[in-house]
């Protein structure tokens, strides 16, 4: 077998990586490969670094599509969903890059468990140092999940990373079940992946290292500001909804944990980040709103120690919940 891969770059402001990561793509072992490019109207010379780079490899089958105004990495990759020809799809971010077995690995992968979706590790680089670390581990301990709700019960224990970026992911599964990234919202690769996951029955993982993350100062990462404290708020509300919209009991209960987790962890990420008293507490007013465990949940089994402490941390009264945190987080 053979199938057809559609990687798929949206290209906004990344002048400085994105021949290395067209590099990257054209050095792959695996030679059926469609790589859609999508200029979401970047300001710099980009796409000029690109056209360049295509002429002088026209043998490879890359593909331009021009979006008409700026809509954000959310529409350009969708874009690329929509314009896929390919069997397969791959997320690649411009600033990064592929290693060059890595979609022959992937495929090998996917063909052989018929997995919906097949992820590898990811090496770290810090910039400008190059140093070498180890960032988004697979901590699933089995190489192939099958059934949903095993796969839901790793995404939320944090068996496997987030990242919509480096999963080689069936395009028939992404259509048939309308897996589109929401409009406007950056860094929504929580959501997005969460949201296959309430759909996926098999998935699988390849112990080698497949994609390399740049870690630099024009990372997002680096660079949140309130716009994407708003969009963490959201995408709460987003799992929230879920939630409340679940029938089944085992599946309401995993969603539960998962929308938990994620407070916790980007109310942590909004301090490292600006560490400013007025933002930090204008997401915890927002999530307050949400649900939280129940008065039997504390008192069920059901629910980890873990879990009923951070939920009972962060359903304190707003003054009180900002100073216990500010505790917790400096010492």
């Amino acid at each position: 077998m053979n199938p057809l891969v559609t990687i798929v770059i949206p290209i906004y402001k990344v002048e400085k990586f994105i021949e290395r990561c067209l590099q990257s793509v054209v050095n792959q072992g695996y030679k059926n490969i469609e790589c859609i490019l999508v200029n979401d109207v970047t300001p710099d010379a980009s796409m000029e670094i690109a056209e360049k780079f295509i002429q002088k490899n026209q043998d490879f089958n890359f593909v331009v599509f021009n979006q008409p105004t700026n809509q954000g990495l959310s529409m350009a990759r969708n874009v690329g969903m929509d314009k896929a020809k390919g069997e397969y799809i791959y997320f690649l971010d411009s600033d990064d890059e592929i290693l060059p077995d890595a979609i022959e690995s992937l495929v090998e992968l996917s063909e052989k468990t018929k997995a919906e979706i097949s992820m590898g590790e990811v090496q770290g680089v810090k910039i400008p140092s190059n140093e070498k670390v180890d960032v988004f581990p697979i901590h699933t301990k089995v190489d192939f999940l099958q059934g949903n709700i095993q796969i839901l019960q790793e995404l939320v224990n944090g068996g496997f990373a987030v990242s919509s970026w480096n999963k080689l992911i069936s395009v028939d599964f992404l259509r048939f079940n309308n897996m589109y990234f929401t409009k406007g919202l950056y860094a929504q690769d929580s959501l997005h992946t969460f949201e296959m996951g309430l759909h996926l029955e098999t998935l699988a993982f390849l112990r080698q290292k497949t994609y390399v993350y740049y870690l630099h100062e024009d990372s997002v990462i680096h660079n949140r500001k309130k716009v994407h404290f708003d969009n963490w708020i959201t995408i709460a509300e987003k799992i929230n909804e879920h939630y409340v919209n679940e029938k089944d009991t085992q599946r309401k209960k995993l969603i539960l944990e998962y929308l938990i987790n994620f407070k916790a962890t980007t109310l942590q990420m909004n301090w490292k980040a600006q560490q400013n008293e007025e933002l930090w507490k204008y997401s915890y007013k927002a999530y307050s709103k949400l649900k939280k465990l129940s008065l039997q949940d504390y008192f069920s089994s059901d629910y980890s120690t873990k879990l009923k402490k951070q939920d009972l941390f962060y359903r304190l009264p707003l003054f009180v919940g900002y100073r216990f945190f500010r505790w917790r987080f400096d010492r």
